[in-house]
């Protein structure tokens, strides 16, 4: 799976907004109801190195795999940076990005999940 279909993938789940944050956080930014799933960084050196949350045990495996590391400021809260998702299996990286979608969609009110889903 290459980028271009990593953020088709992302905006395709019910209720995502896609958002691009200018310098100085060169973000590209995927969330539900307000809370962010997923993002991919934008500039340089680190252009389309891309972010998801991951349950606690997924992030101690997941960090000891190289390519894989502690998504920067967001690692203690479970997040994982992948340099490269092109090496990732696709259908591993789709599990973990719907599994992100989830726990972000899961985190809202009921009231404002009703709305979305």
């Amino acid at each position: 799976m290459n980028t271009a279909q990593l953020k088709r993938f992302c905006g395709r789940f019910r209720g995502a907004v896609r958002r691009l944050y200018d310098p100085p956080s060169n973000v590209l930014m995927y969330s539900v109801g307000g809370k962010s799933f997923a993002y991919f960084k934008t500039s340089e050196p680190e252009r389309w190195r891309f972010s998801i949350r991951v349950t606690s045990e997924q992030f101690v495996a997941l960090t000891d795999v190289p390519g894989i590391k502690p998504a920067r400021y967001r690692g203690r809260y479970g997040w994982i940076t992948i340099v490269n998702v092109e090496r990732m299996p696709a259908a591993y990286l789709k599990e973990l990005v719907t599994a992100s979608y989830e726990r972000a969609l899961n985190s809202l009110t009921k009231v404002r999940r009703a709305k979305i889903v």
